[in-house]
């Protein structure tokens, strides 16, 4: 999927590039297979029947001489960029419509390529597209082409294609024509089954299902296309999976999952089939049919917050014994120390964000991640409905989000008035510790904020599957925290050692600093290669009329306000401003295990400047107020504590 800078740049600029305008129908065919052109009637009932949505695949489509004499000039003289984002992770070429623009060395080096960019233009195999899909006239001016290279760990979310005047997506592999590709190395085109629901109001909406139901792996000289429909042609590119070790890699080619990827688009001015208008009213149509019916309505999860008690004074911002007696149940006793978290309130106050390692007691930590580790080395069942049957539910849908939830159980009584059996550790967080007065009271002190209501959810990111992509907060700051609890190292964040001695202020470290230092170690040879995972905060874009997906890697990490990998016992807490961007990375499959971790989201009451100041001498004065005795009595000698 491009973004919208790229699809500007290929939409308005590509108008004023011409395609051969002299290339007749017999020379067009003689670039295709020989006889491909007498079959348009089989694809088209193929087409017709196919599903979940309208789609087609043709082999051996190009002459095997011209595209293995394009697949050479594209290895030999053609540069790809390493591209990056909350949706894809791929190489990438420069458009190709652009080929016109080269100097004529440039261009000499390139003839199979423009010959082969023309003939898929050409009038006469745009006729032979129109005809399959029943979708009327094709641009012959707009081309809207790049080379795509998936190397082992590369890979394209779900997304339905729709941008500006497209028309018809397709894909023409260019894989090794001497090492078929295997369908289990990945690199597969899937299509997303859509359902149609009704709502309370009896209007219909599209949403995508979480499981995909067709699956078309690469294959020398073959052509993928489909018509691109809002809200219905959902579609991905399964990640290419990493081989064993460097000798199958080798012996395998490399698992280059080489294609031309591109689209046709609805006439321009002055061809055949153009409408004044048209281009406009298809962009207005699309997101009419991407908003009709509220589709948001049967997101999950849904938001469920809950609204809490505003303290009534000062008092009940302080423990009392029972509080903290409830507190170390869970909590590592330095973190409530006063000066530990007198720490954490001064660095929250001035960074906006915190991450505190090893939050978690070393009793209840250990129980916790014995379970989880059990749980992640568990199989779990492919169908997402065979998973609802348990005590998981799947995110969905995936254009927007896929992962494993579990919220917060409404009752403590079973069906017979009997209390839970052996809640699991996970089932403890969401239904004591988090939501608890204490240790809202703890959060409130850390943050010097007022919380209005809180909603706090445990998630599984399971590799090979799952991911969060950019979205957006609109409204007043609020926090969002995150407890990381995935139980294997190898993500990029393990507290070694030699990590310890930079901390220079520890336990409180600076997410942003943290998160450029992971990025600049993941590039460094000692470090596994980077296997997703990681929760990223970015500034947001302020033009992203046209695309919903707006995260784009620039190079530059100044729009990076805050990183975290996958980790155990780490805790985040973030101020979230509105228009801030938030993604979890997609989990590759060579993934040490699943990625969990706890996510809240606090709402906090909003303060004026003199109020803002009146707390931090309030907070202050609070603190000092506390004596030694009080919190000694619950220090590691206390045998409340489990420090031992």
């Amino acid at each position: 999927m491009k973004r919208k800078a790229e699809a500007q740049a290929a939409g308005q600029k590509a108008s004023k590039k011409k395609t051969k305008a002299s290339l007749s129908d017999t020379e067009a065919a003689s670039r295709f297979r020989k006889g491909l052109f007498s079959h348009a009637d089989n694809y088209e009932k193929e087409y017709a029947e196919s599903a979940p949505y309208k789609h087609c695949v043709i082999h051996q489509l190009v002459d095997d001489k011209l595209l293995r004499s394009v697949r050479d000039e594209i290895k030999d003289n053609v540069s790809f960029t390493p591209k990056e984002t909350d949706i894809y992770k791929i190489h990438q070429s420069g458009d190709l419509a652009n080929l016109d623009g080269l100097d004529d060395e440039a261009l000499s080096k390139l003839p199979s390529l423009l010959a082969l960019r023309d003939a898929m233009y050409s009038q006469k195999f745009r006729d032979y597209v129109a005809h399959i899909t029943g979708c009327g006239p094709l641009s012959g001016r707009k081309t809207d082409m790049a080379i795509n290279v998936y190397t082992p760990g590369s890979y394209l979310l779900c997304h339905d294609d729709v941008i500006g005047s497209r028309k018809v997506s397709y894909i023409l592999y260019l894989t090794d024509p001497e090492i078929p590709w295997k369908p289990e190395w990945g690199g597969a085109l899937r299509l997303f089954p859509v359902r149609d629901r009704e709502g309370k109001d009896g209007k219909k909406a599209k949403t995508p299902e979480a499981d995909v139901s067709k699956v078309i792996p690469p294959a020398w000289n073959q052509l993928s296309f489909f018509a691109v429909q809002p809200g219905e042609s959902f579609h991905d590119v399964e990640e290419v999976y990493h081989a064993q070790n460097e000798k199958q890699l080798k012996k395998e080619g490399g698992r280059v999952r080489m294609a031309i990827s591109g689209w046709f688009h609805i006439p321009q001015i002055g061809e055949a089939g153009y409408v004044k208008g048209a281009e406009e009213e298809n962009a207005k149509n699309s997101s009419l049919m991407q908003l009709q019916g509220n589709p948001d309505q049967y997101d999950t999860p849904q938001p469920a917050p809950i609204a809490v008690e505003k303290p009534k004074s000062d008092s009940q911002e302080t423990f009392d014994e029972g509080d903290l007696e409830f507190l170390l149940k869970y909590m590592a006793p330095t973190y409530l120390t006063p000066d530990t978290l007198e720490q954490v309130q001064e660095h929250f106050d001035e960074a906006s964000s915190i991450t505190l390692p090893d939050l978690l007691n070393k009793k209840f930590g250990k129980r916790l991640q014995e379970y989880v580790t059990e749980q992640d080395k568990k199989a779990l069942p492919e169908n997402s409905a065979e998973i609802e049957k348990g005590s998981w539910k799947v995110a969905k849908p995936p254009h927007k989000h896929r992962y494993l939830y579990m919220q917060p159980t409404k009752t403590k009584q079973g069906k017979k008035g009997k209390a839970k059996e052996e809640a699991s550790p996970i089932q403890e967080l969401l239904d004591d510790f988090l939501p608890s007065p204490q240790f809202r009271r703890w959060l409130q002190m850390a943050t010097s904020s007022v919380i209005e209501s809180q909603d706090v959810i445990a998630r599984r990111f399971r590799k090979g599957k799952d991911y969060t992509l950019a979205t957006g907060h609109e409204g007043k700051p609020r926090l969002e925290l995150n407890l990381g609890i995935t139980p294997t190292s190898g993500w990029g964040d393990d507290n070694d050692e030699a990590e310890e001695e930079e901390e220079e202020e520890a336990p409180k470290t600076n997410g942003k600093g943290k998160g450029k230092a992971k990025a600049k170690k993941a590039e460094e040879p000692e470090v596994p290669e980077e296997v997703g995972g990681h929760e990223v905060y970015m500034a947001g874009d302020d033009d992203t009329a046209e695309d919903a997906a707006v995260y784009k890697s620039s190079g530059d990490e100044d729009n990076i306000l805050f990183f975290q990998a996958a980790a155990w016992n780490k805790l985040t807490i973030v101020l979230r401003d509105s228009g801030t961007l938030k993604f979890v990375k997609y989990v590759s499959r060579k993934a040490p295990g699943d990625r969990w971790d706890i996510c809240g989201t606090y709402e906090i009451e909003e303060q004026d400047d003199e109020d803002e100041e009146a707390e931090e001498d309030a907070n202050a004065k609070l603190l000092a107020e506390d004596t030694e005795e009080e919190w000694n009595g619950f220090s590691s000698s206390s045998e409340d504590s489990d420090s031992d």
